[in-house]
């Protein structure tokens, strides 16, 4: 089969899309979530004895939950149901109960229900089996990409286990991308079509971990290709041929190479310069050209501390909620939280005290050694301890005035040093004033 036939054959009735020809058969096709179909899981045990039981699948889209379902469908002897919680009512829901006690009735065998997008169904409707699945009448097998925890009803989640499924990792999309391309009953061997490894890179940056959204890509890419080269049997497919296809540019990147510090460094300077409007448009390259968001994240929590730090704490506390409303959300309704802390994170008055001072305490502890700790602010929990003089004159800060108390609290070779100098910008302003109040007592004392 060439190209133009393979063109033909797609546009004939009964055409599958790759992403649904290409669904493993068995576990052991599967790609990714090791952790809940691997050896010895609990799912994949759960199969082999055909012992299937009550399971919600909570994943991004594209993570499997979908073939997992039919996996379990084809492996097992119970009746199968399946059905979509956006087309289905209570009406549909009694009508496989019927048919689930049909079955057990005259043929002894048990019905699994599986819902897509079990997320969408409202209390009464889930209200509507859960009865029937406490009773085992029905095992349900739900599908969701929100949190169980707030769209399905209490009473039914604890009737179920959760297996959470993750996002596939970037060499898990680029085997199935491979696979696809190879494998010539399901998929596009056939048509001798070649992909360089820049071009699966570009696939799998922008299909974001949803192994569904790369095999359309690859998919739509060979037919727009099919209609342009004619009968031609082996193409090599060009970052220009992705691009034509899915009206999508594809960016300058490598994750592991230059641009990839290039653009990082520009953002954290950006950050750093206070100016948001730059900050954003990095955010914006990186997003756009596949880079990891939790990187992303994890730098703008680290530049939380480096260059902003008491100056405005609050803003250690904007970059990890940002951090942990993306991996809620996922893209791309996270992508807005990343750019909501960058904004913040920019127009925060700057200070790199707690960069300086921890820099200065790391060196010094380095330097100086296993120091001694000085006997009066050593814990006591023995009476040898206490006979040897720990805890001696240590004087509790609550039992004075502004719980403060001037008192030496380091090694005897460091007595006086200072690590910290606070800024008068932002809150450092405020910590500034007591600080300089406190080390004047000390130094009177």
């Amino acid at each position: 089969m060439d190209l133009f036939d393979y063109h033909a054959e797609k546009t004939t009735g009964g055409y599958r899309p790759l992403a649904d020809r290409m669904r493993p058969a068995d576990l052991d096709e599967f790609i990714g979530q090791q952790h809940a179909v691997g050896p010895g899981s609990l799912i994949r045990n759960a199969i082999e004895n055909d012992r299937i039981f009550s399971m919600i699948l909570w994943g991004p889209p594209g993570s499997g939950k979908t073939t997992l379902a039919r996996i379990i469908a084809s492996k097992t002897r119970c009746h199968f149901v399946q059905f979509s919680a956006v087309l289905t009512g209570v009406k549909d829901i009694r009508a496989v109960i019927d048919t689930a006690r049909e079955q057990r009735k005259f043929y002894s065998r048990r019905t699994i229900l599986f819902v897509d997008e079990i997320h969408r169904f409202n209390k009464s409707q889930q209200d509507a089996f859960l009865h029937h699945v406490e009773s085992g009448l029905i095992t349900l097998i739900g599908a969701t990409t929100e949190n169980p925890s707030f769209e399905v009803i209490s009473a039914l989640l604890s009737r179920c286990r959760v297996i959470t499924l993750n996002r596939l990792e970037d060499e898990e999309i680029r085997l199935l991308i491979r696979r696809a391309l190879e494998d010539t009953g399901r998929g596009l061997g056939d048509t001798g079509l070649e992909i360089s490894d820049e071009v699966a890179q570009h696939i799998v940056s922008i299909s974001d971990g949803d192994a569904r959204a790369a095999l359309n890509a690859l998919e739509i890419t060979a037919l727009d290709l099919s209609g342009s080269r004619g009968r031609q049997s082996s193409s090599q497919i060009t970052l220009q041929h992705v691009e034509n296809a899915l009206q999508r540019k594809a960016f300058s990147y490598d994750k592991a190479g230059e641009e990839h510090y290039n653009l990082i460094s520009a953002f954290h300077k950006s950050l750093r310069g206070s100016d948001p409007d730059a900050a954003l448009y990095w955010l914006a390259r990186m997003m756009a050209s596949g880079e990891d968001p939790f990187y992303i994240a994890r730098r703008m929590v680290r530049f939380a501390s480096e260059d902003i730090g008491n100056a405005d704490p609050r803003a250690l506390s904007i970059s990890m909620d940002a951090m942990e409303a993306y991996r809620f959300l996922g893209s791309p309704e996270g992508d807005l939280s990343l750019a909501q802390a960058a904004v913040y994170l920019a127009t925060a008055p700057k200070s790199n005290s707690i960069y300086t001072a921890w820099s200065g305490a790391r060196q010094t502890a380095e330097k100086t050694g296993s120091l001694p700790v000085p006997h009066h602010i050593r814990n006591a929990p023995t009476q040898l301890m206490h006979n040897l003089g720990y805890g001696k004159g240590y004087k509790y800060a609550h039992d004075y005035k502004d719980a403060f108390v001037p008192q030496d609290h380091f090694p005897e070779k460091l007595k006086n040093t200072l690590f910290y100098y606070p800024t008068d910008r932002g809150e450092e302003k405020v910590i500034k004033q007591r600080l300089e109040k406190w080390r004047e007592m000390k130094k009177k004392s």
